[in-house]
């Protein structure tokens, strides 16, 4: 039978890959790739680009087509089989990634095409290339003795099936978790919308009523608009003890997992020379050192602080006095902060959602980057995909060629995973015969359809949307044609968000709003009345929503610089502590966020997560040179795209920014941006 696995020439056939593929397939693959490398070590006595390091480029790229679909179907179309499938390979890549990293005479054979690489004439891409996976077989362990490598290979094995138990029992946990509702009055004060979705949730599972769940735009509608506080508080404590001690299932309880994950990344980094994960994290990254993020993440919480305390203080107010909650608690503030919206601005996050139909949205978005970026974007419907929601699109050059092309996967729904990413089958590659066409995956968990009515979105999820497709851009519209510099790879983690925060900055911009926003029964562009009130409401407590993200980078980084963390306790004394310093809402005795903070457990975002803050000093000051020559100026579009899109991992970050923006960034930018600055004020 066909193993669709290993048709790699084409767009992967979802519809025909099987959980039963996945072993076999990878079996082979790494078969073939250990026995291409000793080939080529015995056969190579002159290695150089193109006879050593070229082929196993194309062999990586091979694992990685036949492997990216797997992770994908984990994550949005999960099932028991798929689930264990995955699991199971993760072991065999940890071990094969440990022994290439860790293979001598392959060590040494790239160290000799670096040594001669002004005779063999290699480019500046290819140095950085090269650069870069030396590093790599430093950061693997390759100067250490055997007993140390062999530990080496342990933690790494041991770390890939934690940090995806950790991802599964969030899953697991978001996804068992349903309340029924069989009396109406019980929602009130939710939207129609959210009241539909409700409804829709308990058909598809075959039950009466309505039925709340722990998917984002479920929770999200609860908290923000059902006037039933027992209600929010409910879902609030469901939503924050899921995976946890505090959770009704023991057997998704993460507790011990993070301390676990914690302590093998200690001992790895040590392993290596390096004080702390942190140390060894950073190392790779644009930042200085752990202590230089801490300073610059202290000095944003010392200038954004007073701003959320005092927002937070009119918040309390507002509640006593105008929505008789006299003591404000957790599961209360987003519904005061929608009714305080509401008496500020006069209008609620709600009324914008007939002006963000997922068509329009969707249209007007690639109208814009087709406008900056002089490319096109067309769908096609005769392609296979892994579900009805999925949608596929491809984009061409101005003279018609192919340049990438993409999945949308934008909607909430059962076994998929919460949360929004970007995610890559393939890379732009030349691999000698011909160029790869790069190929991402967007995916998002939006609102979905409801009855006879489209998708509407909330602005949030407009920005979320955006912020995806300026990774997807930032990966497909790459120029680099060498595999490990592609795209966002050989991209400083803490430079990776730059081109997704700036796409974010359109939503805000009345020319682009008009491209996207349009009511979906009347068609009707957002009213200057509105749109206004937009405006004037688009820092609203921007102080609290700085400082939260701060609370998370903080708490991240430090628990990353802590090598004597042993228990579950200790972590939550770190995060005590953050937000003692940080943080104005507080938090309850049970709230146990971090035991689903999947972005440092399970994601790539250990001692990482500042870099949402760190690459939004880049974005904003980047869109500064827009609000200076013009927000829609082709010349501005094609430098950002030339200087920085294209670029990929091909040169550090710090220096497609400063060709682009003609100096290095400026942190008064970002402040400005958030309405935390006297200029801004």
């Amino acid at each position: 039978m066909t193993n669709y696995l290993l048709e790699t020439q084409n767009l992967p056939t979802f519809s025909k890959i099987t959980a039963s593929d996945v072993g076999p397939a990878l079996d082979q693959c790494l078969q073939d790739n250990r026995a291409l490398l000793n080939r080529l070590l015995e056969n190579t006595p002159e290695p150089n680009w193109y006879n050593f390091i070229q082929p196993l480029e194309v062999a990586d790229n091979r694992l990685g087509k036949i492997f990216s679909p797997v992770g994908h179907m984990n994550a949005v179309v999960n099932t028991p089989e798929m689930r264990e499938a995955y699991n199971a390979s993760l072991p065999k890549l940890s071990e094969y990634g440990a022994e290439m990293g860790q293979n001598k005479a392959y060590f040494e054979a790239m160290q000799s095409i670096q040594n001669n690489q002004d005779a063999l004439g290699l480019n500046d891409a290819q140095r950085k290339s090269l650069e870069d996976a030396l590093q790599g077989f430093r950061r693997s362990g390759i100067d250490l003795d055997e007993s140390k490598q062999q530990r080496f290979r342990e933690i790494s094995q041991r770390l890939s099936q934690l940090t995806s138990t950790f991802s599964d029992h969030v899953l697991d946990a978001t996804n068992n978790w349903t309340l029924a509702i069989d009396d109406v009055s019980k929602l009130a004060g939710m939207p129609e919308s959210a009241m539909a979705a409700a409804a829709q949730s308990a058909k598809q599972r075959e039950q009466e009523g309505w039925l709340l769940t722990l998917e984002f735009p479920s929770f999200h509608a609860v908290m923000t608009y059902a006037n039933d506080r027992a209600l929010r508080e409910t879902l609030y404590r469901a939503y924050t003890t899921r995976a946890s001690d505090q959770a009704d299932a023991p057997e998704q309880d993460n507790s011990e997992l993070m301390v676990e994950i914690l302590q093998l990344r200690q001992e790895e980094a040590q392993l290596l020379g390096f004080e702390h994960y942190a140390d060894y994290s950073v190392d790779v990254k644009m930042a200085e050192s752990p202590a230089h993020i801490l300073t610059f993440l202290q000095e944003l919480a010392e200038k954004s602080r007073p701003y959320a305390q005092k927002e937070f203080d009119e918040l309390k107010t507002f509640a006593a006095d105008e929505l008789n909650i006299p003591q404000l608690e957790a599961w209360d503030v987003a519904y005061a902060s929608d009714k305080l919206k509401q008496q500020l601005f006069n209008f609620s996050s709600e009324d914008l959602k007939p002006y963000f139909p997922a068509d329009t949205v969707i249209k007007g978005l690639f109208k814009l980057v087709e406008s900056l970026y002089n490319i096109s974007i067309r769908q096609r419907t005769d392609v296979d995909v892994w579900h009805s929601d999925v949608r596929f699109y491809e984009i061409f050059d101005q003279s018609g060629e192919l340049v990438a092309q993409f999945y949308f996967d934008l909607y909430a729904r059962q076994n998929k995973r919460g949360g929004a990413w970007m995610g890559s089958y393939c890379s732009r590659f030349d691999d000698g015969d011909s160029v790869q066409t790069p190929v991402a995956y967007m995916t998002c968990n939006s609102s979905s359809p409801t009855g006879d009515k489209p998708a509407l979105f909330t602005h949030d999820e407009v920005i979320t949307l955006f912020h995806e497709f300026g990774h997807g851009l930032h990966h497909m519209l790459s120029k680099v044609e060498y595999l490990s510099i592609s795209g966002i790879s050989g991209v400083e983690w803490d430079a990776v968000e730059l081109p997704s925060q700036f796409m974010e900055n359109w939503c805000w911009q009345r020319g682009a709003l008009d491209m996207f926003a349009a009511h979906y029964e009347t068609g009707e562009k957002i009213p200057d009345e509105l749109f206004d009130k937009i405006k004037k409401a688009q820092h609203f407590q921007s102080g609290m929503a700085m400082v939260r993200q701060l609370e998370f980078s903080i708490f991240d980084i430090r628990i990353h610089m802590d090598t004597e963390i042993k228990t579950a306790d200790q972590v939550q004394q770190i995060l005590d502590e953050t937000r003692a310093q940080v943080s104005v809402i507080p938090a309850p005795v049970f709230n146990r966020f971090q035991h689903s903070f999947s972005h440092i457990f399970a994601g790539g975002y250990a001692a990482g997560y500042y870099s949402y803050k760190w690459a939004e000093v880049l974005s904003a000051d980047a869109f500064g040179r827009f609000e200076e020559e013009g927000l829609f100026s082709p010349t501005v579009g094609n430098d950002f795209l030339e200087q920085v899109l294209q670029q990929g991992g091909s040169r550090p970050a710090m220096d497609s920014f400063v060709a682009f923006r003609g100096r290095e960034p400026d942190v008064a930018a970002l402040l400005r941006h958030n309405g935390l600055s006297e200029e801004a004020a």
